[in-house]
């Protein structure tokens, strides 16, 4: 059985960071993890430095630093839960840098991250951008699992809904989860419109791939692609009481999907489940 062996959990200033982080222990727990890293990553604000009297205000140079009170307070988030004794938990920090920049860069050393939904109505998210969580998906191309701004996860991955369609993104979700699949006590698969490589006992298909793996699933196949697919898996979810959703993340072009919309986009607004996505 798969495993992760190491976690990346983004930090920042908001109130909602307690839960990120508090299912990103639960998950390190699960899998017996060697490393769960809380990196804290967020928009550097400019700030002079100090000069000596007498200098011209407008050669004052400036250096990049983040906001001190948003570190202390996703500080003491994190000191909160390490009060609890876990040793394999650690604070890193992206000093300066761009918050997807540094994120992007700890993910390639880690097997999953988990990330937080934008909260456009939180001022304390100000200095997180708000496509934080695509940004860091295509940069790194590693897996991430997303948790909604609001609500409460006690339990991830005991049913799964799987958004499958034969594509990269696709396929590299499914095996990004594939150690919450093996675990799960209920894995649903939803696909529709062409797939030659679909549900059916073939060669190949995902049903198959799944139990080559040990996962025997309850397969959904649906003949025409909605036009709100979106709506219609996080519809599907509640239908079917999946605690995650596991999807690929902008199979078409992003800056398609930006301009006219999407499934990703879709689900990253809207998301009412932790959503595990691969890109």
């Amino acid at each position: 059985m798969s495993d992760f062996s190491s976690i990346l959990v983004h930090m920042d200033a908001s109130p909602r960071c307690a839960e990120r982080l508090d299912l990103a222990i639960r998950l390190a727990h699960e899998h017996g993890a060697a490393a769960l890293v809380a990196l804290l990553a967020l928009q550097p604000r400019e700030v002079p430095l100090q000069v000596p009297v007498g200098i011209d205000g407008a050669a004052i140079p400036l250096a990049l630093e983040v906001d001190p009170e948003h570190r202390r307070l996703a500080r003491a988030t994190f000191d909160r839960a390490l009060a609890t004794g876990d040793t394999a938990l650690t604070w890193a920090e992206v000093p300066g840098d761009p918050p997807v920049w540094g994120m992007a860069q700890g993910a390639l050393y880690t097997d999953v991250m988990v990330l937080g939904q934008f909260d456009k109505e939180d001022p304390l998210t100000r200095d997180v951008p708000h496509d934080f969580v695509e940004s860091v998906l295509l940069e790194s191309g590693k897996p991430g699992l997303v948790v909604p701004y609001a609500g409460l996860f006690p339990a991830v991955g005991r049913n799964v809904l799987v958004a499958w369609k034969p594509t990269r993104e696709c396929a590299r979700a499914v095996a990004a989860a594939m150690p919450l699949l093996q675990r799960a006590q209920r894995v649903h698969v939803v696909s529709w419109g062409e797939d030659s490589f679909g549900p059916a006992e073939t060669s190949f298909g995902i049903a198959r791939a799944l139990r080559w793996h040990g996962i025997e699933a309850v397969m959904h196949r649906y003949e025409e692609t909605p036009d709100e697919l979106g709506e219609l898996l996080l519809s599907q979810a509640s239908d079917f009481g999946s605690d995650m959703l596991v999807m690929g993340c902008y199979s078409h072009h992003r800056i398609r999907e930006l301009l006219l919309g999407g499934t990703t986009r879709t689900i990253l607004k809207s998301m009412t489940l932790p959503v595990l996505m691969s890109h």
